[in-house]
C-alpha cells in the first residue's frame, strides 16, 4: 500500500500554528492522532518512519495524523498570534511545559472534526505517552475513544539517577528560583553533555511533583521517594480503553521491562498490556510488528 501524506496546518487556542502530515484512510471517519517524543523529534525529517503505522491503519480505513507539537526540536522559534499581531516566542524541548499539550491535542481534534472525522484515537510514544496521561487527567471528558501508550518513560528518575542526588536537587532549586525571578528562559550552562534546557524546561521535566512525572518507576524500583504527591496519579485516572506497549529491550526501563509493566498493572489491572520481544525504546526493526498490533487492537 502506498499512501501519499497530505501536508496540513492547524491552530491552537493559544495562538500557535502547528504543521503535520495526514495519511487518509478510504473512509474519513476514524483517525489516530500520533504524539511524538521529545528531544530533536520531528515528523518530517524521516517520513518513512511514519509509514508502517499509517499503512496498517489505512487497511482498516483509519486515517493517521502525525504532527509537530510545540515540543518538537530542541529550540524552535514560532509565531504566536496575539490579537491581530504575531509574536516570536521560543518553543521546543528546551522550553516545553508538558501541560500545554492539552492545547496541541485539542487543536488537532478541532481541525480533524472540520475534516469530517468523528472517531478519535490518541497514540503517543515516549513523552507522547506521558502527554496522553496529562491530557486525560485534566480533560477526562474528551472526544477520544481509545488511548495507545507506547514506551512511556521516567524522565524525572533518569535525571535524578544521572545527575546524582546533590546536583539534581541543587539544579531543581536553582531552576525554581530563576523562574520566580522571571529568568526561566535562560539556558542552563552546565547540566549533562548531551542535554540542552532552559530553567523552565528542566524544572518541568525533572520536578517530581510536576505533571511530567507520569511513570515514576525509579522511585518504586529503588524505594526512593522523590515526590510528595501520589505516584502514578495521572496514569491511574485513565478510564478509557487503553493499550500499553513496551519493547523488552527498552533502554529507559531500568533493565527490567517485565517488572516495569508489572508496576503499571498493579495500578491499572484492566488495561491491555503487550511486550514486543527484541524491541528497544524506539521499536527499531519492530515497527511493522508494532503497527500490526495497534491496528488489530483498534
Amino acid at each position: 500500500m502506498n499512501i501519499k501524506p497530505e501536508f496540513v496546518e492547524f491552530g491552537t487556542k493559544d495562538g500557535l500554528t502547528l504543521p503535520g502530515l495526514l495519511y487518509r484512510g478510504k473512509k474519513d471517519k476514524a483517525v489516530v492522532i500520533y504524539l511524538h517524543g521529545n528531544g530533536s523529534s520531528s515528523v518530517f525529517y524521516d517520513e518513512v518512519e511514519n509509514r508502517p503505522l499509517a499503512y496498517a491503519l489505512a487497511k482498516k480505513n483509519i486515517s493517521t495524523l502525525y504532527f509537530n507539537n510545540r515540543g518538537a526540536h530542541i529550540i524552535k522559534k514560532l509565531n504566536v498570534r496575539v490579537g491581530k499581531k504575531d509574536e516570536r516566542k521560543r518553543f521546543g524541548m528546551a522550553y516545553e511545559k508538558i501541560k500545554e499539550c492539552i492545547e496541541d491535542i485539542d487543536g488537532a481534534i478541532s481541525f480533524l472534526k472540520k475534516q469530517g472525522y468523528s472517531k478519535f484515537y490518541l497514540a503517543g510514544a515516549s513523552t507522547g505517552a506521558n502527554k496522553i496521561c496529562v491530557y486525560n487527567f485534566y480533560k477526562p471528558k474528551n472526544d477520544v475513544e481509545k488511548y495507545i501508550l507506547l514506551c512511556g518513560g521516567d524522565d524525572t528518575g533518569i535525571y535524578y539517577h544521572t545527575l546524582g542526588k546533590s546536583k539534581f536537587w541543587k539544579l531543581l532549586a536553582e531552576a525554581k528560583k530563576k523562574i520566580k525571578t522571571k529568568h526561566g528562559e535562560e539556558i542552563i550552562k552546565e547540566i549533562l553533555p548531551d542535554e540542552f534546557f532552559s530553567y523552565t524546561g528542566f524544572f518541568d521535566i525533572a520536578n517530581p511533583d510536576g505533571d511530567y512525572n507520569i511513570f515514576p518507576f525509579y522511585e518504586v524500583l529503588h524505594k526512593v521517594r522523590l515526590s510528595t504527591k501520589p505516584l502514578f496519579r495521572h496514569f491511574q485516572s485513565i478510564k478509557k480503553l487503553t493499550l500499553v506497549v513496551y519493547g523488552d529491550k527498552d533502554e529507559y526501563a531500568w533493565g527490567n521491562v517485565p517488572k516495569v509493566v508489572g508496576i503499571l498493572k498493579s495500578y491499572q489491572p484492566k488495561l491491555v498490556y503487550r511486550i514486543i520481544k527484541g524491541a528497544d525504546h524506539g521499536f527499531k526493526n519492530r515497527e511493522n510488528q508494532l503497527a500490526g498490533m495497534i491496528a488489530s487492537w483498534l
